[in-house]
């Protein structure tokens, strides 16, 4: 005796019709069940009787749909697949053949005929990669794993903003929380400068790939390969490290996931929707999440190191550079000239370079040979810098900021008395729009 093959909805009918020939439902009361009209009804309840359940087994089941595409089209897109394509996706492939050999066939259709032929590996199918785990480091603060995590913890009482989480590796506390508008070199200046104040400074810290940490270009022209961050912290006596994947780091990874969770349910229930607050909170929830989720280390002893006298935090997290000096006292930094004030200094520093320490205010000292000059700065009126390059990270900071620098130039021209009642309308309008847009 064969298999017979029924959907769920066939199954249904059948269970149904089984109660109407045991008499304990009426046809009517059948139909309503089953959504259908009484005379639906009994068309099932006739080819039930008549064949049992294979009566309610739809006739289409195992034919040949008449909108099947022909045999031949099917061969001729797979051998061009094979002889051109092998390597490309579905979606690409499609786009080829439909543009350079005019084969009508729909991105799903070619999906499916590759993955028949073995063309082409589904996501779902494919062998997930191995990451095997890592060991924890044995000391506490020997390995401090560091990201950012953009989220709406503030749910809808803010914007969205990024929260910045130092994690220690060897125990899984919490060892610092900082939230800010995006993943900047200054507002990780800011966390590190806070930890290395409460823990001292450990011996790695263990990040990713962004360029806050890592020169990505593989032939830079210029610089010395060190970031911002990198240079801090060799300053300090602080290793950094990049992880090759984020499972690499995924102690951090994981953390980010519950404090997605917890973090923002906290926020909600202390009535906190500032990131100045929110800053104020976490250390109250660091203390809580440590006392319930870190572990002891396998070793007890404490690998962080006190910060030396001579290591001035103020002057380490400073974004650094170096400049020639022309011998007419000039350099440029920054799209802007600076003209050094003759003096006894300055004209030792001409022909040489300079090194610039800017502070996240914008406030710019220079020294040479443990000498400060003095300079000033000639901008240069009307300029817009396009085509700047901005990290991924933080593309949301520098679209609000460009965002707020377009109202203010918009204001300046609103102001001007060149400008008719017309343009005034117009600008005023779009100001309006720009003010709607998300942060």
């Amino acid at each position: 005796m064969g298999h017979l093959v029924m959907s769920n909805r066939e199954l249904d009918r059948l269970q149904v019709l089984v109660r109407v020939s045991e008499r304990r439902l009426t046809q009517r009361e059948a139909a309503r069940v089953l959504g259908v009209t009484e005379r639906q009804l009994r068309r099932l309840w006739t080819a039930y009787r008549q064949r049992g359940a294979a009566g309610l087994v739809s006739g289409k089941r195992g034919r040949r749909s008449n909108r099947r595409l022909p045999e031949t089209r099917r061969e001729v897109a797979l051998a061009l697949v094979r002889e051109r394509y092998s390597d490309f996706g579905p979606t690409f492939a499609h786009q080829k053949l439909v543009e350079l050999h005019g084969i009508a066939i729909s991105v799903s259709t070619l999906r499916t005929w590759m993955t028949d032929a073995q063309l082409w590996v589904p996501r779902l199918q494919r062998q997930r990669g191995v990451h095997q785990p890592r060991a924890r480091r044995e000391c506490y603060g020997e390995l401090i794993q560091i990201d950012g995590s953009d989220h709406r913890w503030f749910e809808d009482r803010a914007p969205r903003c990024t929260l910045l989480v130092f994690i220690d590796d060897a125990t899984g506390k919490l060892m610092e929380l900082r939230f800010c508008d995006g993943e900047s070199t200054f507002n990780y200046f800011e966390a590190a400068k806070s930890y290395l104040q409460r823990h001292g400074k450990p011996v790695a810290f263990y990040s990713d790939k962004a360029s806050v940490f890592r020169v990505n270009a593989k032939q830079p022209t210029a610089g010395d390969g060190y970031t911002q961050f990198g240079r801090a912290m060799g300053e300090l006596n602080i290793d950094t490290m990049c992880a090759n994947t984020p499972q690499a780091k995924g102690r951090v990874e994981r953390a980010n996931s519950t404090l997605q969770n917890r973090l923002v349910k906290e926020l909600r229930l202390a009535n906190i929707s500032s990131i100045d607050g929110a800053n104020r909170f976490a250390s109250e929830f660091m203390e809580d999440f440590n006392k319930r989720f870190a572990r002891p280390a396998l070793n007890p002893h404490d690998a962080h190191r006190p910060l030396r006298p001579d290591e001035t935090l103020q002057k380490v997290f400073t974004w650094q550079e170096r400049r020639k000096v022309t011998r007419s006292l000039t350099f440029h930094y920054k799209r802007t000239m600076y003209i050094l004030e003759p003096s006894d200094a300055a004209r030792h520093a001409m022909g040489k370079h300079v090194t610039l320490y800017e502070t996240e205010g914008g406030e710019v000292t220079i020294v040479h040979d443990g000498h400060q000059l003095s300079a000033r700065a000639f901008h240069k009126e009307g300029h817009v810098r396009q085509a700047a390059i901005v990290d991924n990270k933080q593309l949301g900071a520098a679209l609000h900021h460009a965002k707020q620098m377009q109202q203010q130039r918009d204001e300046e021209k609103i102001q001007s008395t060149s400008l008719n009642k017309r343009d005034k309308r117009l600008l005023r309008a779009r100001q309006a729009e720009a003010s709607t847009l998300p942060a």
